[in-house]
């Protein structure tokens, strides 16, 4: 059977991956926050009412890797033995470039538990910034890269 979440009757189900081998998976994706050059430099500088932002961001995106099957509802449960999220600013920008880097030994991809990894340490700056200010956006969240099973590798092209 081909590999879709709906079975022959149109009804949704969770993929069968039972048959296949277990390799190393890997992914990394993205979420960009824009917040302007002066709300990231109070969150920089760790002047935000509620704390420590990125470090609480970086906690939410850990731990929603984790959860990934309990949000994903066809996301099979997965024994992740690697997670970062890693934070680059861009003063000029004023936006905060959230990178999720996921590793595992199992039977299907981890793309999705680096996309939620990657938006939930988003969402998480959002709710400790949202105090100063309402107009911050999230976006685009993407997929990077992967590696491993069936489908092999993929690289998302450089933006010009």
């Amino acid at each position: 059977m081909p590999f879709n979440h709906f079975d022959d009757q149109g009804q949704a189900w969770m993929v069968d991956v039972s048959a296949k081998d277990v390799t190393l998976r890997s992914a990394v994706a993205e979420a960009v926050v824009q917040l302007g050059p002066e709300l990231l430099e109070q969150v920089g500088d760790r002047r935000i009412a509620k704390g420590d932002v990125l470090g609480v961001a970086r906690l939410a995106g850990i731990a929603a890797v984790k959860k990934t099957p309990d949000l994903i509802p066809l996301a099979h449960p997965i024994a992740v033995q690697h997670a970062t999220i890693a934070f680059a600013s861009d003063s000029a920008a004023g936006s905060i470039r959230i990178t999720c880097e996921v590793r595992a030994q199992d039977r299907t991809g981890v793309e999705m538990e680096a996309l939620v990894g990657a938006t939930v340490a988003a969402l998480a700056i959002y709710d400790m910034c949202k105090g100063q200010d309402r107009s911050i956006t999230i976006g685009p969240a993407r997929l990077l890269a992967k590696d491993g099973g069936r489908s092999g590798s993929y690289q998302r092209e450089p933006e010009p």
